[in-house]
């Protein structure tokens, strides 16, 4: 599949239907040998054997390790007291020569000890913060500043990821271009009274493009676009909801993932970003891994697919699920706040990363 030369009106990045400006956010430095990365927990615990494969990354990419003083530590579920690990955080952040600052392992506890620490060493010094998770809740932060940071894999069994995991994110730091690319897996949308009006929305996502087949539908609105992309987990996404990191969802590709949760929960969760608005004016959503999802004894009903996909029926920008992002085996490097080419076709999908030169 070939990027075209035709895409949406948010190609443009001075411009979009609501007024505001695409452009994509401020980058720190891309990584060159001999840089320095951080490693830090701001969350749950990890040891140092945990990071072996890490380490070993760092050296093959030719930059230099620093690790914080939360390494090693335990206290209860969490890699240190909220005061320690805001503290190690801050050291991160503050340090001139740390280029990029790789968190060690996800759980919770971030969100913890964002408002424990200040930012005005990272505006001096700005650096690429680095995992996925929990740590959605920090590239929120980052992102209000101006800055874009990178959705990757953490240190924490880095081992048992694909090949492209680690690639992607050195792809990534350096700043080279790469694509991702995976193709549209087909399953049931049942035409009964869904979760969000289903009757209505599944013949809406069958006039915008969505194919059925034996009563079996790809789910898929195609289209192809350019702007930043912004998102991660999506409880933390939802859990932001009214504090000073809410995202800005106007104008970007929203990119959602999450793990072990209720569909219930899902539902619920999806319900509540459609009514404060987060769908509306998207240049884009892609969906990653929804992964060991739960249920009861009596079946919600819905999987995720069908959830989101009638929760965005009434849109027009393109949608494409199963991206290889999130908790999941193959688990690609996507920097946020920087301008991504999403193009999706009934069969396929791509993203097209822009590194240094686009």
């Amino acid at each position: 599949m070939e990027f075209s030369d035709t895409t949406s009106k948010f190609n443009d990045p001075k411009c979009s239907e609501s007024g505001m400006s695409l452009a994509e956010f401020s980058a720190p430095d891309f990584l060159v040998p001999g840089d320095l990365v951080a490693i830090i927990a701001t969350a749950r615990f990890v040891t140092q054997e945990d990071l072996n494969e890490a380490k070993s990354c760092l050296e093959r990419w030719g930059f230099r390790l620093i690790l914080g003083q939360s390494i090693g530590v335990k206290h209860h579920q969490l890699a240190g007291s909220d005061t320690a690990r805001a503290q190690d955080l801050q050291w991160a952040l503050d340090h001139p020569e740390v280029k990029a600052i790789w968190c060690a392992r996800g759980g919770y506890g971030t969100i913890r000890i964002l408002d424990r620490v200040n930012f005005e060493g990272f505006k001096q010094y700005p650096k690429w913060v680095i995992g996925y998770s929990d740590v959605t809740a920090l590239h929120a932060r980052i992102q209000k500043l101006g800055w874009a940071s990178l959705h990757a894999q953490m240190p924490l069994a880095l081992g048992e990821k694909t090949s492209e995991t680690s690639r992607t994110i050195e792809q990534a730091l350096k700043g080279i271009n790469y694509i991702i690319e995976w193709p549209i897996q087909v399953t049931q949308i049942y035409e009964d009274d869904g979760p969000q009006g289903s009757d209505q929305s599944i013949n809406k996502l069958r006039e915008q493009g969505a194919k059925s087949t034996n009563d079996q539908t790809v789910k898929t609105r195609p289209g192809e676009v350019i702007a930043p992309v912004i998102g991660g987990n999506l409880s933390l996404i939802y859990s932001l909801q009214g504090s000073e990191e809410a995202p800005d969802t106007r104008g970007k590709i929203l990119f959602i993932e999450d793990l072990d949760e209720y569909l219930y929960h899902i539902d619920r969760m999806i319900y509540s970003l459609k009514r404060s608005g987060m769908f509306k004016g998207l240049a884009g959503l892609i969906v990653g891994g929804m992964s060991d999802m739960k249920d009861h004894e009596i079946p919600f009903g819905y999987d995720p697919y069908q959830i989101i996909w009638a929760a965005v029926a009434e849109e027009s920008y393109p949608v494409v699920f199963d991206a290889p992002m999130g908790h999941l085996t193959d688990n690609r490097a996507l920097p946020l706040g920087r301008l991504c080419t999403l193009k999706v076709t009934p069969t396929e999908a791509k993203i097209q990363v822009h590194g240094k030169t686009q």
